[in-house]
């Protein structure tokens, strides 16, 4: 198993005990990592992935609920709800990684922590995030490119 993988497990369980004590993150990660021996860029990224969750928490749960028709994220399975906070925090910070491989990682990781089903829901969640951020950075860009236009236009007017 890959560094990466695992952090990304031990994200999902770390943030599994945040749903019973959300106000209790330090003590959670040094109970964690006082009885989990990993690499130290596993506990790297697993801490960069939870405070970072921990820290966008709305805006991941409001992209998630935005997709996810008819679901509302505290119906969901705490397992499947926090995979595709793990992810969605990737598709929005993680720079390195290209969006299919960041969904492909959450699609096994729920088919291994939570079943078959759960694979297919976390992988149409995401495709939709996904879609729905592409969909934004082309709006952005279209945006860009106008004003620069806009701004061109203005300059050769004044001259």
């Amino acid at each position: 198993m890959g560094s990466r993988r695992k952090a990304r497990e031990c994200a999902l369980q770390i943030l599994f005990q945040l749903e019973f004590s959300p106000d209790h993150l330090d003590e959670i990660l040094k109970g964690y990592w006082a009885i989990q021996a990993v690499k130290p860029e596993v506990k790297e990224y697993t801490t960069w992935l939870v405070s970072g969750i921990s820290g966008h928490l709305a805006e991941i749960d409001r992209t998630i609920e935005q997709v996810s028709c008819h679901w509302r994220l505290d119906r969901m399975a705490m397992v499947d709800r926090n995979i595709l906070r793990i992810a969605v925090f990737e598709l929005f910070f993680e720079k390195n990684l290209p969006p299919p491989i960041i969904i492909d990682e959450a699609i096994e990781i729920a088919r291994k922590f939570s079943g078959q089903e759960a694979a297919f829901f976390v992988n149409g969640i995401l495709d939709g995030v996904n879609k729905s951020l592409n969909k934004d950075n082309l709006e952005n860009t279209k945006q860009a490119k106008n004003s620069e236009k806009k701004r061109k236009k203005d300059e050769r007017r004044g001259s």
